[in-house]
C-alpha cells in the first residue's frame, strides 16, 4: 500500500519524495511537518497551510526513530502514525477542495467580465446612435471631420472618384463622425491617394439621422461681414454641428476675404464650369475650415473682376455678380457629388437659386434636396428686366409671371427676393420683435399679396446671442463671474465698474449704462433732458460709443461738456473689456433699438443681469416703443417685459420694489437666447418638414 502524500502541495514545498511502506521495514530518513498559519494545531485550516517532509539524504533510521522524530514520544505506536498521515490527507483534500472554489471563482469572475465588457459595448453603441441624432460631443473634432468631406470634394474634382463613390464615402464620413477625429489624424500632410485608400476602408454605413445643409451665401463671420447675415450662418452652422449635423458653407472668393481666418486653406488642383451668359466658364475652387464649418470659396477665373472689389454689396452689376455666383454653387454641388438633405440660401443675392434649383437642377441627381430660403428684411428686394434672366439660364417667359416673379408694383420688372419666396419650400424670416403677421401687413415692402399667398411656409426665428463671448459666468474681463444661480458676482462688478469710473454713491444706487452704436437714431435733446431728470432722483450714468460721423461726434461733445453732472460718465471710445464690466455693473441698459441683430444690446443687458429699456420718446421723455411681440416664444416674452418699461417705470421698481425686480432679473437670465435655442429650433422644424414633402 503507498500513499502519496505531496501531490496537493505547491512546487517549492514538494521536497517529499518518499512512500511508506507496510511490511514493519525501516525508512529512509524524513521529516513530517505539518504548518499552519493558526496558532492553534488542532483548530479547522481557514487559510493557506502548508505540510513540508523533508529528506535526510537517503540516511536508514529505525521506525522507532522515526515515530519519535514526528510526535517527540519513543513509545508511539503504528496506529497513530496512521492517524497522522490521516490528518494530514483530509489537510491535502480540504486544500484542494479550497484551489477548485478559487478556480470556481475565478472562472465566474471572467464569465462576468465577459458580460460586462458586452454591455460596455451595447452602451458605447447606443451612446453614439444617441449622439448622432443629438450633440457632438467634445472628444469629436469638427474640423477634422470637415476638412475629409472637402478632400472628398477635391477627390470628384481631380477625377479619382465618380459622384457615386463620392456619395457612399460622405455618407460613410457622417455615420461615423463621432469617431473621425480619432481614426483620420494629419490628414493634412496625406496626399489624396492614400486618403482615399484609407477612406475605402469605412465600408460599413448605417441609416444617416442628421441633417446636410448647404449655406449658399454672400457673408460669413469672420470671414466676410457687412451685417447680421455674416453672423447668423456662423452662429445657425455651428449650432447644428454641435447637434450632431452637417453644415457646409459656399462663398463668392472675394478679394477682402480675411483669410488668416481659415484653417487649411488650399487651392484644389481642378477646374469645374458654370453657365453664365450663354457660355460656360471655368471656376477655381478653395477650401478650408472656419470654427469647424467646412467653406467652400469659389473663384471665377474668366471673370475675376466680379469679386475683386473693395466692398461685398453696392456696385450697379451686383445681380450680375451674384447671378454668377448662384448658377456656379449648384454647378458645383453637382460636380462634386453632394446630395445635400436642404439648400440653404439667403436673401435677394441668392435667391435666384431657387428658381434656378427647379428649373434645371432638381433633375441632376439632386430630386431629394429641398429649398429653404431665409430674408433678413424685405426692404431690399432686387427689381431687374425680365431678359437679365436668360444670363443664368433662365426662360424668363415663364418666370416673368405674377405668380412667379413678376414684381407686385412695377410689373415689367422682375423681382427676384420674390422669387426666393414663390420657390423655396419654406421661409424663415429673421425679427426678434415682430409677428406674423405684422411682417406680412406692415413690413412687406410691397409683398403683402405674395407672403399672404404663401404664410402657410413663412416661420419667423430669432437671433441668437453667441454664448461663447458674451457669458457672465466664465467672461474673462469680469472680475467676479456669476449666473442666475449664483448672482453675488454682479455686486462686485458693479463696485469695480463705480470704482473704475470714480462714480461717487452705494452699491445701492442705480447705474444705467449706454453703449450706442455708430448711428445713434435718437432725440439728443430729449436724451439730455431724461437723464437730468433721472439724475436728480440719484441715478447714475455710463455713456459708451465712438461714431464716424462728424454731426454725431460734435453732438455728443456738446453733449457731454453740458452735462458736467458727478452722476455722469462719458467714455468716448469702444473699448471692449471696459463693455463687457458696463453690463455686468449696470443695473439697466438704455437699447437705442430692440431689433438690431448685430449689436444685441437688449440680450446681453438680459444675459447679464441688466434691464434693457428702450430709447425713444415722447411728451415725458424716455418711455417705450411699440413692439409686436410674437407670444408663443418665450423669449420674444422676456423681450416684451423690458421693452414696454418706461426708464421712469424701471427707476421706480429698482428703488422701491427689490424682491420683485431681483426675480424678474433672474428669470430672464435663467432664458437661453443663443443660436442653440430657439433660433436652431425653429430652422430644425423647418428643415425636418421640408424633407418630409
Amino acid at each position: 500500500m503507498e500513499i502519496l502524500v505531496n501531490a496537493g502541495f505547491p512546487t517549492p514545498h514538494r521536497r517529499f519524495i518518499q512512500y511508506f511502506p507496510t511490511n514493519g521495514q525501516p525508512l529512509r530518513a524524513c521529516e513530517v511537518r505539518c504548518l499552519r498559519n493558526d496558532a492553534n494545531a488542532n483548530s479547522s485550516i481557514s487559510g493557506p497551510s502548508r505540510m513540508e517532509l523533508e529528506g535526510h539524504h537517503n540516511k536508514e533510521i529505525p521506525p522507532e526513530s522515526f515515530h519519535s522524530s514526528i510526535r517527540g514520544q519513543p513509545d508511539l505506536k503504528q496506529n497513530d502514525i496512521w492517524k497522522f498521515f490521516r490528518d494530514a490527507q483530509q489537510n491535502i483534500i480540504h486544500l484542494n477542495k479550497q484551489r477548485l472554489a478559487a478556480i470556481e471563482k475565478l472562472n465566474k469572475a471572467q464569465k462576468e467580465k465577459r458580460v460586462l465588457m458586452d454591455r460596455i459595448e451595447q452602451l458605447e453603441l447606443g451612446t453614439q446612435a444617441t449622439i448622432a441624432k443629438g450633440a457632438l460631443p467634445k472628444s469629436a473634432k469638427p474640423s477634422t471631420f470637415c476638412e475629409l468631406l472637402l478632400r472628398i470634394d477635391s477627390m470628384v474634382l481631380t477625377g479619382m472618384i465618380n459622384t457615386v463613390e463620392a456619395s457612399d464615402l460622405r455618407r460613410v464620413v457622417m455615420d461615423n463622425k463621432v469617431i473621425v477625429g480619432d481614426f483620420f489624424s494629419h490628414i493634412e500632410q496625406k496626399r489624396d491617394a492614400e486618403l482615399l485608400a484609407e477612406l475605402r476602408q469605412w465600408s460599413d454605413k448605417s441609416k444617416r439621422n442628421a441633417f446636410h445643409i448647404v449655406h449658399i451665401c454672400t457673408e460669413m463671420a469672420p470671414v466676410a461681414a457687412v451685417g447680421p447675415l455674416a453672423s447668423y450662418v456662423t452662429g445657425l452652422s455651428c449650432a447644428l454641428q454641435r447637434k450632431g449635423n452637417l453644415s457646409e458653407v459656399i462663398l463668392p472668393k472675394y478679394a477682402s476675404l480675411d483669410l488668416k481666418q481659415v484653417k487649411g486653406l488650399r487651392k484644389v488642383e481642378a477646374e469645374f464650369y458654370s453657365f453664365f451668359n450663354g457660355h460656360w466658364h471655368a471656376n477655381r475652387i478653395w477650401t478650408g475650415v472656419v470654427y469647424g464649418i467646412g467653406i467652400t470659396f469659389i473663384e471665377p477665373v474668366n471673370h475675376s473682376e466680379l469679386f475683386n472689389r473693395e466692398r461685398i454689396y453696392g456696385y450697379p452689376d451686383d445681380f450680375e455678380r451674384f447671378a454668377y455666383f448662384s448658377r456656379a454653387s449648384l454647378d458645383y454641388i453637382v460636380k462634386s457629388g453632394k446630395q445635400p438633405d436642404v439648400l440653404h440660401v439667403h436673401n435677394w443675392q441668392t435667391a435666384i437659386i431657387g428658381p434656378l434649383f427647379w428649373d434645371i437642377f432638381v433633375n441632376q441627381g439632386l430630386g431629394s434636396t429641398r429649398i429653404l430660403f431665409t430674408c433678413h428684411g424685405f426692404n431690399s428686394q432686387c427689381l431687374e428686366r425680365p431678359e437679365k434672366l436668360a444670363i443664368c439660364g433662365l426662360d424668363s417667359s415663364r418666370l416673368h409671371r405674377p405668380d412667379r416673379l413678376q414684381d407686385n408694383i412695377k410689373k415689367h420688372l422682375v423681382n427676384i427676393l420674390k422669387g426666393g419666396v414663390v420657390y423655396s419650400n419654406k421661409v424663415v424670416v429673421m425679427s426678434s420683435i415682430h409677428s406674423k403677421s405684422r411682417i406680412i401687413q406692415s413690413l412687406s415692402h410691397g409683398l403683402e399679396s405674395t407672403l399672404s399667398i404663401h404664410k402657410d411656409k413663412l416661420l419667423i426665428a430669432s437671433y441668437g446671442l453667441d454664448a461663447t463671448l458674451w457669458d457672465p459666468s466664465k467672461d474673462k474681463f469680469l472680475p467676479a463671474r456669476y449666473s442666475a444661480e449664483d448672482i453675488k458676482g454682479k455686486a462686485i462688478c458693479k463696485v469695480a465698474l463705480m470704482q473704475h469710473l470714480g462714480l461717487p454713491g452705494l452699491a445701492s444706487t442705480a447705474v444705467v449704462g449706454c453703449i450706442y452704436p455708430e448711428i445713434l437714431d435718437v432725440d439728443l435733446e430729449k436724451l439730455k433732458s431724461a437723464v437730468w431728470l433721472a439724475s436728480r432722483k440719484g441715478a447714475q450714468f455710463i455713456f459708451m460709443g465712438a461714431s464716424n460721423i462728424p454731426t454725431l461726434t460734435t453732438t455728443l461733445a456738446s453733449f457731454q461738456k453740458e452735462f458736467k453732472d458727478q452722476n455722469v460718465r462719458f467714455i468716448n471710445k469702444l473699448d471692449e473689456a471696459l463693455s463687457h464690466l458696463i453690463f455686468a455693473g449696470s443695473d439697466i441698459i438704455l437699447c437705442p433699438s430692440f431689433h438690431d441683430p448685430v449689436v444685441q444690446l437688449p440680450l446681453k443687458a438680459i444675459r447679464y443681469g441688466a434691464a434693457p429699456v428702450a430709447v425713444t420718446f415722447n411728451n415725458d421723455g424716455l418711455s417705450s416703443m411699440e413692439h409686436d411681440f410674437e407670444s408663443t416664444k418665450s423669449s420674444k416674452k422676456i423681450l416684451s417685459v423690458f421693452a414696454n418699461m418706461t426708464l421712469s417705470q424701471a427707476l421706480d421698481q429698482y428703488k422701491n420694489d427689490q424682491t420683485q425686480w431681483s426675480w424678474k432679473i433672474k428669470d430672464a437670465m435663467s432664458k437661453d437666447f443663443s443660436w442653440d435655442a430657439e433660433c436652431y429650433d425653429v430652422h430644425m422644424d423647418a428643415y425636418t418638414s421640408i424633407k418630409s414633402l
